[in-house]
């Protein structure tokens, strides 16, 4: 599958943390994961939703995280939370592990934490954490060491983009059951995966010349065949007795992205796949990179849509399809924007605002209507703490969120943008400029991230599968 560069997220309102991980992989994309969110009805409370994304469970601070893996203990205020659901090569899993990994799944994607949902959730949940657990075994077994420093700056680095003041999340997590370990280990799991993975690749990290001239010989090649700008969850079954319950959980998934859900944030929460870590995103793909089985759907989905479960070697796989071209007609838009944010105190609550919220909708409607011009807007975003950066840089019309798209290639420039209001803030956004060019060759980077990125995701789904064929995995009702 390819992977080409991403550029920088638009309003980077809160990303998700395993995107910043794929840094950590030898040479692949130093790519920032773009916020992918979808519109999604509320009541009307004086605050209209607007499109942008609620913020994903991140953490918060410095904590005291320890280099060793967390101790499997029961965990106060959960139902039966030190029952035993697994035992993984004579590690155990918790209910309170499942329970407090099913409501961060739930917290991160805007999910009710009602027990019928959470109890869908849990064979998932379980699987994932089965998985996790094997990861940490290789990674130990090959003494891998992560820091406290490394989660810490994993930790800082998001809150620093998001202008979180230091211990909201935790807070956030606590007061939703959800313990600030359960987000730590799972950051500890991917970066040490990723340096497992380094290792395994061994010779195969280095991209050849040679490989270089075949991979644009092919995209060459290509010219005038369709592409699709997919992203992927692929749900695995790993024998057929689990298939139906696998099934059921894709469709409880498919429910809540249809409802709104964020895809990135289902996709860094259950995926099993690689492309996890990029929110699910797949890039540019060709019919024939794309599993027969996908490759008729996607050829007959609009933008926007999500599929229903595709069953494909190894599991189901959903996928959205998020733009189409043709290879050698596409051109691209680049935008220059300039944005004033205004931070909330608290998270929002659609049905009940707070008055410093009503507040500051009322400001953003006034910067909305008086900004003639992007140093206005600039001058505005400093007046109210400079929480955001005002530029983002420059932005790829085709690699924005659909709903966003949609706001900005209908605004004029020089011509600020209504209140988008988010579960953190809300911003108003004023297009500076805008480029009409035709899109380029890849670059020899793009390349390489491109060939790397399939050896990655070919050498991870191999050592999972070694790792689960000599497990010695216990599963307990």
């Amino acid at each position: 599958m390819s992977r080409p560069h991403r550029p920088t997220p638009l309003l980077p309102i809160l990303g998700l943390l395993p995107a910043l991980l794929l840094g950590q992989l030898i040479a692949l994309p130093q790519a920032r994961a773009q916020d992918r969110t979808q519109d999604r009805p509320a009541p009307d409370t004086g605050l209209d939703p607007s499109p942008t994304a609620p913020p994903a469970a991140t953490p918060n601070g410095a904590p005291d995280v320890g280099s060793a893996p967390a101790p499997l203990t029961a965990r106060p205020g959960l139902g039966n939370s030190a029952s035993i659901v697994a035992v993984v090569n004579g590690d155990v899993i918790s209910q309170a592990d499942v329970d407090n990994r099913s409501r961060l799944f739930a917290l991160s994607s805007g999910l009710p934490q009602s027990p019928d949902v959470l109890a869908r959730l849990a064979p998932q949940v379980t699987k994932q954490l089965i998985d996790e657990r094997l990861r940490l075994q290789e990674v130990q077994r090959r003494h891998i060491v992560v820091s406290d420093q490394e989660i810490a700056r994993a930790i800082d680095e998001v809150e620093q983009r998001n202008g979180m003041p230091p211990g909201t999340l935790r807070h956030r997590l606590a007061a939703d059951g959800v313990e600030l370990r359960t987000l730590i280990d799972q950051i500890r799991v991917q970066i040490g995966w990723t340096r497992v993975l380094r290792q395994a690749l061994g010779n195969q990290a280095e991209v050849s010349n040679a490989d270089l001239a075949a991979q644009a010989q092919a995209l060459k090649n290509d010219i005038g065949k369709p592409e699709y700008r997919v992203s992927e969850i692929f749900v695995p079954v790993e024998n057929p007795s689990a298939s139906e319950g696998a099934r059921k959980f894709s469709d409880t998934v498919i429910q809540q992205l249809r409802a709104g859900a964020p895809f990135a944030v289902a996709a860094a929460q259950f995926s099993q796949s690689q492309t996890a870590l990029q929110g699910g995103d797949l890039g540019w793909v060709q019919g024939g990179e794309m599993d027969p089985a996908v490759q008729r759907i996607v050829a007959e989905m609009p933008p926007g849509a999500i599929s229903n479960p595709i069953r494909v070697p190894g599991g189901f796989s959903i996928v959205t399809l998020r733009a189409k071209r043709v290879v050698g007609e596409q051109s691209s838009t680049v935008l220059s924007i300039r944005q004033a944010f205004l931070p909330f105190s608290t998270p929002l609550n659609q049905q009940a605002p707070t008055a410093q919220q009503r507040a500051a909708l009322e400001q953003a409607r006034k910067i909305s209507s008086t900004a003639r011009d992007c140093p206005a807007i600039e001058a505005a975003n400093a007046s109210l703490g400079a929480k955001r950066p005002a530029d983002p840089g420059p932005v790829d019309l085709e690699s924005v969120p659909s709903v966003m798209r949609a706001v900005l290639a209908n605004l004029a420039v020089g011509h600020a943008s209504q209140p988008l209001v988010a579960q953190d803030g809300i911003a108003v956004v004023m297009v500076c400029s805008r480029d009409d060019k035709a899109a380029a060759q890849p670059s020899k980077a793009e390349m390489t991230d491109r060939i790397l990125g399939e050896r990655v995701e070919l050498t991870s789904r191999q050592l999972m599968r070694d790792l689960q064929r000599r497990a010695v995995i216990e599963q307990r009702a």
